[in-house]
């Protein structure tokens, strides 16, 4: 009977995962994507490389713990922190948390809260604003896709977009992520370029890219 049941299950979750797969487009990078292309170990690593005493968002905050790594690694003179926290998991309780842990630098203006979609805030910021984001938020491959246009304007000339999660899913939630895709399919019609790679196991992989520049 629990054979059955696996069997039932297995091929239920397989075949809604085959469909969602099967509407992600597959984008092969070409060699001038890769050309500057450097493997770090993890994403702390990559905060070390990415410009310092910067303009930063970091889009999808939960309850700051990343934020406060940006802040003690990066040192940004402004880090603008950008969620909705408007569901069950990532709920306004977590943003009360974070307004506490960073109340003295809100006070300095050194970090500013945003509470929204991050593909409507962007409209609040200028074009060329930032040094560099990182995404953070659902990870779907719409959404990602949605934010690595709505944010392309407002990163410097020699800026960064960063992210999280570049890998294809989370096994152990069964979920299909579209990170990869998203970027991937970024780079190759806006003329992009990955920069930095992290390959930690204890985490999911990040990703840095920026412009290519002729």
């Amino acid at each position: 009977m629990k054979n059955q049941v696996y069997k039932f299950i297995h091929h239920k979750v397989s075949s809604v995962q085959t469909k969602i797969d099967a509407l992600l487009p597959k984008y092969d990078l070409q060699e001038k994507h890769i050309a500057n292309l450097k493997v770090l170990t993890n994403r702390e690593v990559l905060l070390e490389r990415l410009p310092k005493n910067g303009i930063v968002a970091e889009l999808g905050v939960n309850e700051g713990k990343f934020s406060q790594e940006i802040l003690s690694i990066s040192k940004p003179q402004i880090l603008h922190l950008v969620d909705t926290w408007d569901s069950e998991r990532y709920h306004g309780g977590l943003k009360s948390q974070v307004e506490l842990t960073f109340e003295s630098q809100i006070m300095e203006g050194k970090i500013k809260i945003h509470q929204g979609y991050s593909t409507v805030l962007e409209s609040s910021f200028h074009d060329k604003y930032f040094d560099w984001i990182y995404i953070d938020t659902d990870h779907s491959y719409q959404n990602t896709k949605n934010e690595l246009q709505a944010y392309k304007d407002k990163i410097k000339p020699e800026g960064f977009i960063a992210g999280h999660d570049y890998s294809q899913g989370n096994w152990s939630k069964i979920l299909r992520y579209g990170v990869m895709e998203a970027v991937h399919e970024f780079c190759i019609e806006e003329g992009w370029e990955l920069i930095y790679l992290t390959i930690e196991m204890s985490n999911n992989p990040s990703f840095a890219i920026k412009k290519i520049h002729s």
